[in-house]
């Protein structure tokens, strides 16, 4: 199959360039040329059916002879390697445990699966710099994922003071080819700063940069997988069922996207995120305005500009009656979040994080008028906001060992401006 530049369908890549490029050369995002419908017994046997196999039965299409059979059955059970568990909350309510790989959060699936195509394709090629922004959980999953690569270096740009502790020291404290760059601004910022680097004239004349962001379509295309995986698990398929997806730069949402046109039997998402709200906002008035990000307690969605936005036209050609036919959006206050979080600890002993907790309140109020089932994206262990989480449950928070490991060593990241020139003099 070949990519296409959502600002140019003329400019055609293969699935391997796609991912060592990252970026359109017009700055565009790849797009695939057709979505492939599953067949009707991938469905009537999917309960059978591991992570790994889902994957490569959905990817297959996708990655066509860049890859063999084998190799990528055997990247992608080396990638898979971790439990995606559907669990009840309460009632009609379930939610998708996404968190149970390396990095406890949702984004090992698709980092860890996009490393491993990208050190494949990139074996035989000059050394690649993967420059990846990240609010949070996409530094440490895509640091983790890269460690000790041989060819390709990591810099990951993060806005200052403006992510967790833990989240901060999972990818600060691992050293080797993976660099942090503390940039002074904000998360947008640090997403600008990356797409103008892919096409400096000078940059690409001089280095190999890809992405590690979900602007890279191999980011994108592996997180489709989990929303079969929640499929599979459910007890009863023939009722309907929406899934609340926590929204931030919207890559999430875009691969669930995909999944619906591939097949699943979805009945609506739930576009839920917290005071940024533009793509809300979209939904409900048919104008898309960007706007400075706001710092909040959901910090993965504090993006005032999200990058898939542009995809998610793309699947709906930029048709807003089929958009908001599919896709309700809700916004919700960080107090609104916290009470969220208190009052499912204290009524189902369940604890949320800040985004699960956003994707929470989202399909409860989708719910309201609509008696289906309902799933929300649990995206990161609620231990990686210890301090806000904390203050909202009365039991003792458990940290995992491997984030307590982090937690006890030495922070190492580079100050930089928020601006193209100091990356650049870095780069260079």
């Amino acid at each position: 199959m070949n990519y296409y530049s959502t600002n140019n369908k003329s400019n055609k890549v293969s699935f391997k360039e796609a991912v060592v490029k990252g970026l359109a050369d017009d700055k565009g995002l790849f797009f695939p040329e057709e979505i492939p419908q599953l067949p009707k017994s991938f469905f009537n046997e999917i309960e059978q059916l591991s992570i790994s196999e889902i994957a490569y039965r959905f990817l297959k299409p996708y990655v066509g002879n860049d890859l063999t059979n084998n190799e990528l059955i055997d990247l992608l059970n080396d990638a898979l390697d971790f439990e995606i568990p559907l669990i009840k909350v309460h009632d009609h309510i379930q939610t998708l445990e996404l968190f149970h790989g390396p990095t406890l959060a949702f984004k090992d699936v698709g980092a860890r699966v996009m490393a491993r195509f990208l050190s494949k394709f990139a074996a035989n090629d000059n050394k690649v710099t993967i420059l990846v922004a990240t609010s949070g959980d996409t530094g440490s999953a895509v640091a983790s994922g890269f460690l000790d690569v041989e060819g390709i270096d990591v810099l990951v740009l993060y806005p200052k003071a403006m992510v967790s502790e833990i989240q901060e020291k999972q990818f600060t404290t691992l050293g080797k080819n993976i660099i942090a760059l503390e940039v002074k601004g904000s998360f947008d910022d640090c997403q600008r700063m990356v797409k103008e680097a892919f096409t400096d004239k000078e940059l690409k004349e001089k280095m190999q940069l890809s992405s590690a962001n979900s602007i890279n379509i191999a980011r994108l295309l592996p997180q489709a997988v989990y929303y079969f995986a929640a499929y599979a698990q459910l007890q009863d398929k023939a009722k309907p069922f929406a899934i609340s997806v926590p929204s931030g730069n919207y890559g999430n949402l875009t691969a669930g996207v995909i999944a619906k046109k591939s097949g699943l039997p979805l009945a609506r998402f739930v576009a839920s995120t917290n005071i940024n709200d533009v793509v809300p906002e979209y939904l409900k008035k048919g104008i898309f305005k960007a706007r400075p990000s706001v710092s909040t307690i959901s910090n993965a969605m504090d993006v005032g500009n999200p990058s898939n936005f542009v995809r998610l036209l793309e699947l709906y050609g930029n048709n807003w009656d089929k958009i908001k036919s599919e896709i309700i959006g809700y916004s919700f206050t960080d107090e609104q979040t916290r009470e969220a979080i208190r009052s499912i600890y204290k009524n189902h002993n369940y604890i949320l994080d800040p985004h699960g907790a956003v994707a929470y309140l989202g399909l409860i109020e989708y719910l309201k008028t609509n008696k289906i089932q309902g799933i929300f994206l649990e995206t990161a262990h609620p231990a990686k906001f210890y301090d806000t989480v904390q203050k909202e449950v009365s039991g003792k928070l458990e940290i995992p060992q491997r984030l307590k490991e982090s937690l006890k060593k030495e922070k190492k990241s580079i100050q930089i401006g928020n601006n193209l020139s100091e990356l650049k003099d870095f780069l260079l």
